[in-house]
């Protein structure tokens, strides 16, 4: 296919992606869903589940095999690194620290619970046909599952707990500081996976070594080194210059490059690097240049490229329904539920509780990220892909819903919390909803 061919596929597949993605995320917003969740269902039905079961030949033509979609899975990751990136300069350890007990414990029963049950979920279906790859061994499959299972949608949680009026409140506080403390080390959990799924112990040390090394450097002298150069030129020149710009792009390019080279993945770099940047004017700054366009226009590629390798055709036998079945039950129960009874431990009120247990619940896009490693890794088939991918629509969906059931109506009523957002609030253009918040 010719270069001029392989723009002209590109172009199309932009435009049919944000299209259809944006008018899913307006529709879901009427019902109250952050947009994230239209973007996920939006990929979902741009693959074969839809589009190429309808019209097999068109969906073909516009997502062919091979070098076009190649392209789209490079361009996606660009998306990815920016927006984890973005994710990076909201990552405040202040919120850790002012509710360090409560939230290590939620976070904990939040990982070693989905643990502990996507650990016997593998056991049951390691040796079902389809599901992990062939060569996969026991305990790979074990730390992966536990991990799909364990994760929060921490972006999700934010955007609930900011529309909610719950910025700054005791319960805001710690479900922000548990989501946090919750994704960051199940990502170390990833990245261990990952690095031992590589069979090659000089490979699994480099890529769990140099991983620590780099986020140790990055969020101790290199933290210093950007408050001091790009934190100060800020508050000096009362904003970020094009050029200050052009010097964050080119230091996230590197840390993809970095991490993506030493085994741990570019996401990784993104994040850190992130956590390293200049609160403050900076921060708010960087967010406001960054956000519209990466959460608009890159990040819906990534969405789209999830749902290009999910089919719901796969799942296509009552024993895989069950299986998956199996795998949201566990999911909603190994988090949120232990979440839930965690923080009545701690003496949190029921309402409260039972709020942080239905936030923690919610997956998202950090759920789409490690599941499309996963699968690139040649982990898990496209079978268990697709129950996975279901799984974490659904826990997404609930998530609003079940926080407004539990917690937000009768707190409205009693006077303790803002209105709920309204559907013109939700959908209106200018709206912060636009930022990786939503996400």
């Amino acid at each position: 296919m010719s270069n001029s061919a392989l723009t002209i596929i590109f172009f199309l597949q932009l435009a049919i992606i944000l299209g259809v993605c944006r008018l899913a995320g307006y529709l879901v917003k009427w019902i109250g869903q952050p947009q994230v969740v239209g973007e996920m269902i939006a990929g979902v039905l741009l693959g074969p589940t839809l589009f190429g079961l309808l019209l097999p030949g068109l969906q073909r033509q516009i997502f062919p095999a091979g070098v076009p979609m190649n392209i789209l899975y490079v361009s996606s990751q660009v998306g990815l690194v920016l927006y984890m990136f973005l994710v990076g300069t909201d990552f405040d350890t202040n919120l850790i620290r002012n509710r360090l007990r409560s939230a290590i414990s939620v976070s904990l029963a939040g990982i070693l619970t989905p643990m502990i049950l996507g650990g016997l979920l593998a056991m049951m279906l390691i040796s079902h046909p389809g599901l992990f790859h062939t060569g996969v061994p026991l305990p790979e499959a074990m730390l992966f599952l536990g991990a799909a299972i364990s994760i929060t949608a921490f972006p999700v949680l934010a955007r609930i707990i900011f529309e909610r009026g719950l910025s700054g409140t005791s319960l805001g506080t710690l479900a922000l500081a548990a989501g946090s403390t919750n994704d960051a080390i199940s990502w170390c959990l990833l990245a261990v996976v990952l690095a031992i799924f590589k069979q090659n112990i000089w490979i699994a040390l480099l890529a769990v070594v140099g991983g620590l090394l780099y986020a140790v450097l990055t969020l101790t002298v290199g933290r210093m080194a950007l408050a001091r150069t790009l934190g100060k030129l800020t508050e000096r020149n009362g904003g970020i210059t094009s050029s200050m710009l052009a010097v964050v792009l080119l230091l996230a390019m590197v840390a993809a490059w970095l991490t993506e080279t030493i085994g741990i993945y570019a996401i990784f770099g993104g994040f850190i690097l992130g956590a390293a940047m200049p609160r403050g004017l900076f921060a708010k700054q960087i967010k406001t240049i960054m956000e519209p366009l990466v959460t608009n226009f890159m990040l819906p590629l990534f969405f789209v490229y999830s749902g290009l390798n999910t089919s719901l055709g796969l799942v296509n036998s009552w024993t895989l329904w069950g299986v998956a079945g199996l795998l949201l039950l566990a999911s909603v129960g190994g988090k949120g539920v232990a979440c839930w009874l965690t923080a009545l431990a701690n003496k949190e009120p029921q309402r409260d509780a039972l709020a942080i247990g239905s936030l923690m619940n919610a997956r998202g896009l950090m759920e789409l990220i490690l599941l499309n490693i996963a699968l690139q890794q040649s982990l898990i088939t496209q079978t268990l892909f697709t129950m996975l991918i279901l799984m974490s629509i659904v826990t997404t969906l609930m998530a609003s819903p079940l926080f407004e059931l539990v917690y937000g109506r009768q707190r409205r009523k009693e006077g303790l919390l803002a209105k709920a957002p309204t559907r013109e609030s939700l959908i209106k253009p200018a709206d912060a909803a636009i930022g990786a918040g939503e996400l």
